[in-house]
């Protein structure tokens, strides 16, 4: 007898566990992603900020299943999906699913103003984060060696637009960068010149964290010489300009981290979504109409059994994605399965929230607990480790972050892709 197919499409938190938890027995499973490596997201601006290297938080998705013998992996794109003929298109190939988990993530949304993302990259991949070190550390390699004092300074100032988690990350670590790692490297330039400016369209940063922890949160990034603009809305932004209600900030490097939308994909499928093209699915993480297929992760607008509308965080991908493949395993298995018109529906335990600030910086909360400094800061490292893929990934990650604590040295400092920044320039 033949197994049933089920399709993952997307190799990041969701999609990695529900693979992980699919009976090798009862199924065939088919991974598609366009990427050849599952990307741990929560750390990406350290590569940005040049705290971490590439490998250091990316693994090949071959080598995480190489003993999952009834699993193939496909780097193909998703092209389009056909949920009444069971169908995905990819860029090279069409493939049949019995079941289909659709967990492709999120990209960055400019609220309809998608012409910035041309001048304000946001950070969803190992190529953004790419592409904004090597800008960052570009500017003050050419503000070395030019004298006019407006250009000098329009290259030495970097705008980051969003206070939630990643924006706030992100400006603790360039005002450190700056600060202090690279602050003795040049002869005529003084890295302590440059500001780092975090913009929020809110009365607050981290809004989503419970009170001191936003105030606490504002105070160490005021510490460490960050300039925040709160209840600040974007007007516009060009190239090297950012537009504000009553301000105008020249700037060579913006980065936006204000918000995110689903895949595009979504936008062809003819099923409920929210204003964000998020996949609105049922308690037991279904699309309504369509049992066999699910979406998970930041692609799925979901509020579970207990009424709490899941936030778009790696835990509760993870946790969507097992309860997926349990179901899933249920029903193509010989054992239990779920009386007839009935599953288990979803229920998200939620894990608290953190944001690292800098060193000995940070925010959190979790069990009810609210933390800052030190302790909120070790509690990160603790958490983020433990989720990394791979042993040679934690090894590596905690040898950098001890020498990089002690020393105030970042080593991922080395410029590439220099033909993108004559072309962007």
């Amino acid at each position: 007898m033949k197994k049933p197919h089920v399709v993952v499409l997307g190799a990041g938190f969701g999609g990695l566990e529900c693979c992980r938890h699919l009976s090798e027995e009862d199924v065939n499973i088919t991974l598609v992603d366009r990427q050849n490596h599952h990307l741990f997201q929560p750390l990406l601006y350290q590569v940005a900020t040049c705290g971490l290297s590439m490998p250091d938080i990316a693994k090949p998705i071959r080598s995480i299943f190489t003993r999952k013998k009834n699993l193939s992996i496909l780097m193909q794109e998703v092209e389009s999906i056909d949920l009444d003929q069971k169908k995905v298109t990819l860029s090279t190939q069409e493939l049949n699913y019995d079941y289909l988990v659709i967990a492709l993530g999120a990209v960055t949304g400019y609220f309809g103003n998608d012409q910035w993302a041309e001048f304000a990259p946001g950070l969803k991949s190992l190529d953004d984060a790419a592409r904004i070190r090597r800008e960052i550390l570009y500017a003050f390699e050419r503000a070395e060696v030019v004298d006019d004092p407006t250009e000098h300074q329009r290259l030495l100032n970097i705008v980051v637009v969003g206070g939630g988690p990643t924006g706030v990350e992100l400006a603790g670590a360039f005002a450190e960068l700056t600060n202090h790692v690279m602050a003795e490297d040049f002869q005529k330039i003084n890295p302590r010149e440059a500001r780092v400016i975090l913009i929020e369209a809110a009365p607050k940063i981290l809004g989503m964290f419970p009170e001191p922890l936003p105030q606490q949160a504002y105070d160490q990034l005021r510490a460490l010489g960050v300039e925040i603009r709160l209840n600040t809305p974007v007007k516009d932004i060009r190239k090297y300009t950012v537009e504000l209600e009553d301000e105008t900030i020249e700037a060579a490097n913006i980065i936006w981290a204000a918000g995110v939308q689903a895949e595009p994909i979504t936008r062809d499928l003819s099923i409920e979504k929210d204003r964000g093209g998020r996949i609105i699915v049922e308690k037991d993480c279904s699309v309504p109409k369509y049992p066999e297929v699910f979406a998970i992760g930041d692609i799925a607008s979901m509020t579970d059994a207990r009424n709490t509308k899941v936030p778009g965080v790696s835990p509760g991908a993870i946790q969507m994605g097992s309860h997926v493949a349990g179901i899933i395993n249920r029903e193509t298995g010989d054992e239990h399965p779920f009386p007839s018109g009935t599953r288990s529906h979803f229920v998200y335990w939620d894990k608290g929230s953190m944001a690292t600030i800098g060193r000995s910086a940070a925010v959190a909360s979790v069990a009810g607990l609210k933390m800052s400094g030190f302790i909120a800061w070790v509690l990160w490292l603790a958490v983020h480790l433990l989720f990394l893929v791979g042993f040679k990934n934690k090894t590596s990650v905690l040898l950098q972050w001890f020498y990089a604590y002690v020393r105030y040295r970042r080593g991922a400092r080395i410029i590439t892709g220099l033909e993108k920044l004559a072309h962007s320039n």
